[in-house]
């Protein structure tokens, strides 16, 4: 094989195996108008958004954790074990270094009962958390309104 064409070969093939080994990449992961949308309706708590600069990531996961309560009609917390954590998890597809997410739960304070009539459930301490394969750390999304 001639010099030059086996220059060149051993150049293309470090070019191919440096692309290939390469880790996918994330450009700058962040909240379309850093900005997540929180509605209600009856028990259940939706978390809404748009994540960019995502770059090769091909999933994003998006998991909503709040404080869940029992309140009475006063709008107070009775001093009772009716707290809860996780209100939702979910996955969305990421297209053009873009994702799309809508996320719906419902907390839970006791697995065996709901709140005790007549008080009825309150989420407060939203945290909206978004996860990747190629970014850290984590895009996290805080709101200490009460829905």
């Amino acid at each position: 094989m001639h010099p030059f064409r086996r220059a060149l070969t051993a150049i293309a093939l470090a070019a191919t195996l440096t692309l290939a080994a390469a880790p996918a990449w994330a450009g700058s992961p962040h909240f379309v108008d850093d900005k997540v949308t929180l509605t209600r309706s009856g028990d259940a708590l939706t978390a809404s958004g748009k994540v960019a600069g995502l770059g090769d990531e091909t999933q994003i996961t998006v998991t909503v954790t709040a404080d869940v309560q029992c309140v009475n009609p006063g709008n107070n917390e009775p001093q009772a074990e009716n707290k809860g954590a996780t209100v939702a998890e979910g996955t969305a597809p990421v297209s053009n270094g873009k994702a799309v997410f809508s996320v719906t739960g419902t907390g839970v304070v006791d697995p065996s009962a709901p709140c005790p009539g007549p008080q009825t459930l309150a989420y407060s301490d939203v945290v909206v958390t978004v996860s990747g394969d190629s970014f850290d750390p984590d895009l996290v999304f805080r709101s200490d309104s009460t829905f």
